[in-house]
């Protein structure tokens, strides 16, 4: 049966994430070394907390952007490089955001250190554009996507500032973000209209918004320089829930994605539609798992595969 790969982005990682991967696969401790090489500081250390003693420092250090990015992609791509030596391979793939960075990679659209340095370089460059244009993001549940981007624009309308959709990520479930002012004015107008719930999510920035636009200016001038191959497999993009494996149509969809709303319901629909039925979540926690789910229900077939105990029996199921 044909499979889906998903990667998970920010919100999946957790203090402690793939040490139990380097310690059972030999093919993951070596992408985890080599990632702290790479990088010129001990990410693994993050990772898996053991940089303090301090168990909250630890859940803090890993909540920063420009150490989370990197971590979740090293994840995945410690989990793929398993796989892969196993003669697993995706029949297509996505990511949530970050993870069409991973994404790329386990296509083979990307190399692992390109993509690691992209992603370690996005970090830094949307924390620093948390810091000089600051704003929140907002999750409204209850309310369909129509709902939200009129609220959404009453509130630009009305010269409250600026908030978009910025994550469609299930049925129901849309994150807004912009400037502070501008998202909690949409999230009581969201409570009015009859929203079962509305959380403020705790982030640096609001991201995939035109805040972030000097950061994607500087990420753009990075991504310019980066060779792209072609996948060996479609890419369904944030930008455009569409799948391409055009390597230059992929360079200018990455640059508009820190700006754009990442439309992951849709990716699901039209993978659906494109008779896909198979997904496997590949990197920490099963986010994306409950978003396919809530989207497209119980007629598909869902696993993940981010733990080593994951992994094992997924490899002996399919030996």
């Amino acid at each position: 049966m044909a499979q889906v790969w998903l990667f998970p982005g920010q919100g999946s990682q957790r203090v402690g994430m793939a040490r139990d991967l380097m310690e059972r696969f030999p093919e993951a401790r070596a992408r985890l070394e080599a990632a702290d090489r790479l990088l010129g500081f001990p990410l693994t250390a993050y990772m898996f907390g053991t940089h303090t003693d301090d168990a909250e420092a630890a859940a803090s250090a890993l909540a920063q952007t420009d150490i989370t990015q990197p971590a979740l992609y090293v994840h995945s791509l410690a989990v793929v490089t398993v796989l892969e030596a196993a003669g697993r391979r995706p029949d297509a793939v996505a990511g949530h955001s970050l993870g069409e960075y991973s994404a790329l990679a386990a296509a083979g659209a990307l190399s692992f250190e390109d993509g690691l340095r992209l992603v370690r370089l996005r970090g830094q460059l949307m924390a620093e554009a948390g810091r000089t244009r600051p704003g929140t993001m907002a999750a409204i549940l209850g309310l369909d996507d129509e709902a939200v981007e009129a609220l959404c624009r009453e509130v630009v309308d009305e010269g409250g500032g600026f908030v978009q959709p910025a994550n469609y990520n299930a049925p129901g479930q849309v994150v807004i973000s912009g400037e502070v002012a501008a998202v909690e004015r949409a999230a009581e107008k969201a409570k009015a209209r009859g929203a079962r719930r509305v959380v403020m999510l705790p982030v640096s920035g609001a991201f995939h918004s035109p805040l972030m636009e000097e950061a994607s200016r500087k990420l753009a001038e990075a991504i310019a320089e980066v060779p792209l191959e072609t996948p060996r497999c479609p890419v369904y993009l944030n930008v455009t829930a569409a799948p391409t494996t055009d390597p230059e149509e992929i360079r200018a969809r990455l640059v508009e994605q820190m700006l754009a709303p990442v439309r992951f319901t849709q990716i699901l629909h039209r993978m659906q539609a494109d008779g896909f039925t198979s997904f496997l979540e590949v990197g920490p926690g099963n986010v994306l798992t409950g978003l396919v789910r809530r989207t497209l229900g119980r007629d598909v077939e869902v696993a993940t595969a981010g733990t080593a105990d994951e992994l094992e029996s997924l490899l002996q199921q399919t030996s």
